[in-house]
């Protein structure tokens, strides 16, 4: 009888210690997880205590970076007629691309909406202000690109953009408020509205002359003697008389 206590309190001791040891790899698997947190939320936190001045010296550098690589080109602070003009009409003027706003201003909107969609998803938890500096810096990249000589000639190729030069400084700083524009928009109405918006702006700007900036990436990347390509660029060429003045003003 005292043997089968003592199994049975031997039994009971094991079963003690099983869940003492269960409930200790329970506890440090715990403390491991809520460390683990605490590491993922340290990074938002700290930059969340980044004052404000801080991400408005980021962005004044990052458009001086803009300014100073552009001229560095060569690319004009002004247009060549001298004239500062808050909107140019016709896209197939010398003024495009040179002054304050003109029909691919919506391209540059989009990219904000773009822009901000993409990084709520990939990095929710950085703060909008951390968010926009990262856009700015994408947008001043393409800016950059975009009036490199091998894109201009590239550019050039399109029956639009026979004439393109390249951007003002003032342009190109003008486009960069424009996807601020948008990426503050977006990060202030809902989604299903900001898509809405950029749909209509895309098919706007495809109406009134024939490009948007679905066509725009479109030329850029796809090879040039692919057929369908050929066909889009007859049929902006039919768009807007008055190209080959363009070319004629701008060799």
């Amino acid at each position: 009888m005292m043997a089968g206590i003592r199994r049975g309190n031997g039994k009971e001791l094991r079963r003690i210690l099983r869940n003492s040891d269960m409930k200790a790899g329970f506890s440090a698997y715990q403390v491991s997880r809520d460390n683990m947190k605490a590491v993922t939320r340290s990074e938002p936190t700290i930059l969340a205590q980044v004052p404000a001045w801080f991400y408005v010296l980021a962005g004044a550098v990052l458009v001086s970076l803009q300014v100073a690589i552009l001229h560095g080109f060569g690319q004009p602070f002004f247009a060549a007629s001298g004239r500062i003009l808050l909107w140019v009409s016709n896209p197939s003027s010398p003024e495009t691309s040179q002054q304050l706003a003109d029909w691919y201003s919506f391209s540059h909107i989009i990219h904000g909406f773009i822009f901000f969609g993409l990084l709520r998803l990939v990095a929710p938890r950085l703060p909008l202000a951390a968010r926009f500096l990262i856009a700015m810096g994408i947008e001043i990249g393409w800016e950059i690109t975009e009036n490199t000589p091998a894109v201009i000639q590239h550019y050039r190729k399109q029956a639009l953009a026979a004439g393109y030069v390249g951007d003002s400084i003032l342009n190109s700083v003008s486009d960069t408020f424009m996807m601020s524009s948008g990426f503050f928009f977006a990060s202030r109405v809902r989604a299903r509205i900001v898509i809405a918006l950029a749909v209509a702006l895309e098919v706007f700007t495809a109406c009134a002359i024939r490009d948007n900036l679905t066509l725009n990436v479109l030329n850029l990347i796809a090879p040039a003697q692919w057929a369908p390509l050929q066909a889009i660029h007859d049929w902006q060429a039919g768009a807007i008389p008055g190209i080959a003045g363009r070319n004629a003003e701008q060799p």
